[in-house]
């Protein structure tokens, strides 16, 4: 299970890349043509999957929601499940990393529970974590 050298998928390089007209887009949409290019291992875990389907169900948006779950799902080579002891984990992190929410600990404490150092994310909230390296979409395998 996610082994290293894999990069955690974030929710926001898919919503961004599936998005309307914004600076974000051609980023994200240009750094997951590369890892298919590339043929890079791209992860993500269950609750990208559920931001996914939170997101454009209350926007009423279903069809946007069936189609990005679907593409995150093809994307990538394993989810990983969220476990309770990642759930205690999320709770240490938020504790230390006020700047967190509490999705992004629960990716965090995933990405640790499964040996992931790299994390495919435009979230600068990242940036301050030891436990994962956030990769830029601009930069991404350039």
């Amino acid at each position: 299970m996610g082994a290293s050298g894999s990069y955690f998928l974030d929710a926001n390089i898919l919503m961004y890349a599936a998005g309307s007209a914004h600076p974000l887009r051609e980023p994200c949409r240009d750094a997951l043509a590369r890892a298919v290019d590339q043929e890079v291992s791209l992860v993500t875990d269950a609750e990208v999957l559920q931001e996914i389907l939170h997101r454009y169900f209350s926007i009423g948006r279903p069809e946007s929601a069936r189609t990005i779950h679907r593409s995150a799902i093809d994307l990538c080579d394993e989810i990983l499940p969220i476990e309770v002891r990642d759930t205690v984990r999320a709770v240490e992190l938020l504790l230390a990393h006020r700047e967190l929410s509490p999705r992004d600990a629960l990716h965090v404490a995933a990405m640790e529970h499964h040996g992931l150092e790299l994390l495919l994310s435009t979230d600068r909230d990242f940036d301050g974590l030891k436990q994962v390296e956030r990769i830029d979409p601009a930069t991404f395998l350039r």
